[in-house]
This record gives structure tokens, C-alpha cells and sequence, in this order.
């Protein structure tokens, strides 16, 4: 397994090597690169830019521990302890948890979580919501301090409430998964993930032992939330979830719905769209849309390949449909591709390092039951590279039987992120075959309002809801942070429509 992971990290390497020269040296009729941020950015894998847009430096490419002292793994097992991150509150108080599963299809993986009691009095029913970092590698933590947790990092390194944190609504969870990511780790390389049906079955026993261990919220209704490369977990955790009630294999779950925010699902069709949103939001010109759009023929034909043959040939269709995406950027500049309202600074277009240097902290470790020698791993490129076949699976399929049976779905997308852009996002959710998909998408796009401001637009019928979020990115509760708690409270109560 490792030698054909090396070889498929080799043959993409040479892939984006050779693409970089040809966009930098060959004869075409793209815009000029307008500084050196295409250099920085083009020379770099799709992982190591994913991690140094960021500006995250991880210690360690994947948390895989060598020669642990770790005491017996015991497949099924939850160790979870209570902790408090703010000095004027108590352990008991505030109800955050961290932990760890020992995940049982696996031959040493744990997973870690972070779990938040709804902070207000009503957390004996408020819904439980689960959140999905993407990367394919991030950890969730990226999330839970600059997007939608309890409390955000100040410059300073202390800690802040956050007044719009998802906790204020729901009993919130975060996962480090797959395995090597975050704090999650294990001592065999085996137990790396390659594709959902692994990432689902560990999600889907984690949150069996989850309610286990607080089985005073099993009957509680229960969401599954993310972002990004979430947009391929989501769908896969959430058929596991209900094919699973339906069988009674174990407890049951309350799954009532699954929102998915500026994700990618159906890379056909969302790669399709990017030339056509770099367009109207001039990033491009004319005579880039042209040349750049003779590639989308070539991809959308090894995404079938893909579809049907599956292995390799899901790496190939990969990197053949990136050309597409590094031309925009080549023609585009230094443009934050998360957030095109901004720009980038070399390969920095985010500074979110504080949390890696939060949590390598040894106190912080000691205080959510994480040992000393072992590093926090906000990216890991070893697990990106680990699901390259895994991409361009469409994951949109698994979605019309939970519609059929009443599971709402909420997909919403900031209208200035290109890299998982709304645009593509409405056309693979239009074009999902299901019951209501003529109604869908006869119904009427209204306006989207927070406390009387325009804050979207919104279309729905059904249990299908799909909202643009106005003036957001890819990271919509951190860009609007009012109206992802809002919109999130909403749906949940079954309100946004």
C-alpha cells in the first residue's frame, strides 16, 4: 500500500511540475501572471497549497506514531474528560468534553473529538449537530476556533465567547478524522483512509459510542454539518446513518437533516462551472474562458472513466480536471481563491497559525487528555494524498433516498469563495434526480433576510433548501457569522423557506 501511494504522489508531483511549466513558459493566450503569488502558488501540490494558504505549519505530515508507549488498544473504547478553557469558569459549568474512540475497524486508530453542551439552559433537548472539516485533512479545530465554536483566538493567544458559536442552538461535535488528522492518530499505517466507505463506518462507530456515553441525548434530533471536502463525508456518513436505522443494527440515530456548506460533491459538474463563475466575476477574460474551456470536455470524460473504472483512474481524472483550476488561477492573479473580494500575500491567504500554536501547547494538551509527544496535525498532506481516488467520486447519489424519506438538506454557499463556488454547488443540486427536482427548481428564489438585512438568497421545496450567502466565502460562519448561526437555527426548526 505504500509503495502505490508513493507512486500515485510521484506521478501527480511530475503531473503538477510539467502543468506549471506549461503554464508558465508555453504559448498561450491567457492574462500575464501579475506577480510572483502564481509562481509560489503553482509550484506547489494541491496539498502543500491548501496548508500554506493557511499560513499552518504542522509539525508532522500525518499523525502516525512509531514505537508508541501507548497502553493496549481496545477496539470500541471511549475515554472522554470534562475541561474548561476560560479561568472564570468551572470544568463542571461550562460541560466541554475531549476525547478519545478507539476506533474498532482499525488495527490501532484513535479519534479525537471535542463536544460542547449547548451553552444555553435548554441542552437536555437541544439538537445534536456533529461538524465535518474538509481538506481532505483538516481538523476540525480550524473550525471550532475561527468559524463556529464556542469561543475564537485573539492575537494575544487568550481565548473569547464567540456570541454567534453553533453551541448557543445545539450540543456540538467535533471530529478529527480521517485518521492522521488533528489529534486523531494511530501506530499503523494501515489504518489511513482511501475512500468513504472507511470514513463513514469510523464516523458512524464513533457516534454509536458517542450516545453510549450520553445516552440522555439518543433521542435528541441529530444534524450532520460541514464544509468544503465535507461535502463528500456528509453525504456518505449520512447514508451510512439511515440505512443503518432502517435495518435496526444498533442504536438509532435521529437524523433529521445534513447541510453542506460551499462543498464539493459532484466534481463533474462543479468543475464544469468554474470557468463560467471566473467569468462573471471577471477573473478571467473572454479569451481565457475560450482556452480554459477546451479542458472541460477532457475532464468530464475522465470523470466517467472514473465513475465506472474507479482506482487510478479517479487519480487521473484528478489531475487531468486541476488544469482547469490552476489555469484560472494563472489568468487570474493573486487572487484569494476562498475569497475573491481579497487578495493573497505569496501563498498566504489565511492566518489561522495561532490554533497550531494553541494546541501544541503541553498544557492545553494535558488539559484534553492528549499526551505530551504527540503533535497537533492541523493539515496533513499524507491524508489528502491518501484519498486522491477518492475525489472525484460523485457523492450526490447517496442524497435522493434521504430526500424520498423527509431527511432534509440544507446546501448553502458563500457567492465569493471559487474554489467549491455557489454556482457549481446550484447546478449539481438542480440536476439531483429525486421526486421534487421539477418542483425544486421551478420554485422562486427569495430574498434571505437576518433582522431585516438582506443577507441571501434562498430556494427550496421540500426538504431540499439550497442559500447563497451574500458577502461570505468559503468560510461562511466565519465571514457571516450572524447569519450561519441564523440560518442554521432556522432550518433546524424547519423555518427556512
Amino acid at each position: 500500500m505504500a509503495s502505490k501511494r508513493s507512486l500515485i504522489t510521484l506521478c501527480l508531483f511530475l503531473f503538477y511540475f510539467s502543468l506549471t511549466l506549461c503554464l508558465c513558459y508555453g504559448t498561450r493566450t491567457l492574462s500575464p501572471l501579475s506577480s510572483s503569488t502564481n509562481d509560489v502558488l503553482l509550484r506547489m501540490s494541491p496539498a502543500e497549497r491548501l496548508i500554506r494558504s493557511f499560513n499552518l505549519f504542522p509539525r508532522k505530515s500525518v499523525n502516525i506514531r512509531k514505537g508508541s508507549s501507548d497502553d493496549v488498544f481496545v477496539p470500541g473504547k471511549l475515554v472522554e474528560k470534562k475541561f474548561s478553557f476560560l479561568a472564570d469558569s468551572s470544568v463542571q459549568e461550562l460541560g466541554h468534553h475531549a476525547g478519545y474512540y478507539s476506533l474498532p475497524r482499525t488495527k490501532a486508530a484513535r479519534m479525537f473529538y471535542f463536544f460542547f453542551e449547548s451553552r444555553n439552559n435548554n441542552s437536555k433537548d437541544a439538537p445534536v449537530v456533529i461538524w465535518l472539516t474538509g481538506g481532505p485533512g483538516c481538523g476540525s479545530e480550524l473550525a471550532l476556533f475561527y468559524e463556529n465554536g464556542p469561543f475564537k483566538i485573539t492575537n494575544n493567544m487568550s481565548l473569547v465567547s464567540n456570541d454567534y458559536g453553533w453551541d448557543k442552538v445545539s450540543n456540538l461535535i467535533y471530529v478529527d478524522q480521517p485518521t492522521g488528522t488533528g489529534f486523531s492518530y494511530s501506530s499503523d499505517e494501515s489504518d489511513l483512509r482511501h475512500d468513504e466507505t472507511g470514513v463513514s463506518n469510523d464516523l458512524y462507530d464513533f457516534l454509536q459510542a458517542f450516545f453510549k456515553q450520553h445516552p440522555q441525548f439518543v433521542n435528541n434530533d441529530f444534524y450532520i454539518t460541514g464544509e468544503s471536502y465535507a461535502g463528500h463525508y456528509i453525504p456518505a456518513l449520512a447514508s451510512r446513518i439511515h440505512q443503518a436505522n432502517k435495518q435496526k443494527q444498533a442504536i438509532l440515530i435521529n437524523l433529521k437533516g445534513f447541510a453542506i456548506g460551499n462543498g464539493l460533491t459532484n466534481p463533474g459538474i462543479q468543475y464544469a462551472a468554474y470557468t463560467d463563475f471566473a467569468l462573471s466575476n471577471k477573473l478571467i477574460t473572454q479569451s481565457d474562458y475560450n482556452n480554459i474551456n477546451s479542458r472541460v470536455q477532457g475532464c468530464e470524460q475522465e470523470v466517467k472513466n472514473c465513475a465506472t473504472e474507479g482506482g487510478d483512474h479517479c487519480a487521473a481524472a484528478k489531475a487531468t480536471c486541476d488544469q482547469i483550476f490552476q489555469s484560472i488561477l494563472s489568468a487570474a492573479g493573486n487572487v484569494n481563491y476562498y475569497d475573491i473580494r481579497k487578495k493573497c500575500e505569496g501563498a498566504l491567504c489565511y492566518d489561522f497559525s495561532n490554533v497550531d500554536k494553541l494546541l501544541n501547547d503541553n498544557s492545553v494538551k494535558k488539559a484534553l487528555g492528549v499526551d505530551d509527544d504527540l503533535d497537533y496535525v492541523s493539515c496533513s498532506d499524507e491524508v489528502y494524498f491518501d484519498m486522491v481516488n477518492d475525489f472525484m467520486v460523485n457523492y450526490d447519489v447517496g442524497i435522493p433516498p434521504l430526500l424520498e424519506d423527509g431527511i432534509r438538506f440544507l446546501a448553502y454557499a458563500g457567492e465569493e469563495d471559487l474554489i467549491c463556488n455557489w454556482l457549481g454547488n446550484i447546478r449539481w443540486v438542480s440536476a439531483m434526480k429525486w421526486s421534487g427536482q421539477k418542483e425544486f427548481n421551478a420554485a422562486p428564489t427569495v430574498q434571505y433576510k437576518v433582522n431585516g438585512v438582506e443577507a441571501g438568497s434562498l430556494s427550496s421545496h421540500g426538504p431540499l433548501t439550497f442559500l447563497k450567502v451574500y458577502k461570505a466565502g468559503h468560510l461562511v460562519p466565519m465571514d457571516q457569522p450572524e447569519a450561519a448561526l441564523d440560518m442554521l437555527t432556522r432550518w433546524m426548526q424547519g423555518k427556512l423557506n
